[in-house]
């Protein structure tokens, strides 16, 4: 386990980490396999729409808010097949061409020598793993909480609390000693309604929209920062 580092206050002991769009760049990938699998059912979903409307929710509340949208019934048994089908497209298309977010992957094994670390996410456990293992960074995260993990996907806090949860078993933190790390709206929000303070990442809004929001810091990548400027997020 590293070693705290306190600063003014508050000790700064857990990064938290969203995963699409802030660890792998796959924003896009997720789009046109949702776009593809909605588009079967006859339901068109713009990229315009995706990235103002659905971005930071996981599968299941996408599907139900384009088949509400389209007004057409979506039984529990095809939420399910619409699932796995999106995420089958997703694996086929993430195989082809894996990128992570510029710096993340150095950023990590940076922030695993100070911080403890963990990946709150809407996406499915799969698809996460799959990224982790083929970029030999799964070794760092502590704790990975997934969209089956919990009942409500952001901007509802029940990930985040999950991740508190789960990493006080092994050792007490609190809230305000965990920082997130996101690349959406509803993302920040859940985070911020679970006690905790964020960073948010410009892969998926503009500098001038989160600065907007109010975020503590706002990067465009992780290239040129270092684990320690999350210290000063630390202070009360």
């Amino acid at each position: 386990m590293p070693e705290s580092t306190t600063r003014g206050g508050t000790q700064t002991e857990v990064v938290l980490f969203d995963f699409n769009g802030v660890i792998v760049d796959d924003e896009e990938q997720h789009r046109e396999a949702l776009t593809s699998v909605l588009g079967d059912s006859g339901i068109p979903l713009a990229r315009e729409q995706y990235y103002g409307e659905y971005l930071g929710w996981n599968d299941e509340m996408c599907f139900v808010t384009a088949f509400r949208s389209a007004k057409q019934d979506l039984s529990g048994a095809r939420l399910a097949e619409l699932v796995r089908e999106k995420s089958r497209r997703y694996e086929a298309l993430i195989r082809r061409s894996l990128l992570l977010v510029p710096g993340a992957g150095e950023f990590v094994d940076r922030a695993a020598g100070a911080f403890r670390l963990g990946i709150v996410s809407g996406a499915l456990r799969r698809e996460i793993e799959i990224v982790l293992e083929r970029t030999g960074l799964k070794r760092h995260f502590e704790v990975i909480v997934s969209a089956e993990d919990v009942e409500a996907c952001k901007p509802d806090p029940a990930g985040y609390l999950r991740a508190h949860a789960a990493l006080g078993r092994r050792q007490a933190v609190a809230p305000a000693a965990c920082i997130a790390i996101e690349d959406s709206l509803p993302g920040m929000a859940a985070a911020r309604a679970a006690g905790m303070r964020c960073v948010m990442l410009t892969t998926s809004h503009s500098q001038e929209t989160l600065n907007g929001e109010g975020a503590e810091f706002v990067w465009t990548s992780f290239t040129g920062h270092d684990p320690g400027e999350l210290l000063t997020l630390g202070r009360q």
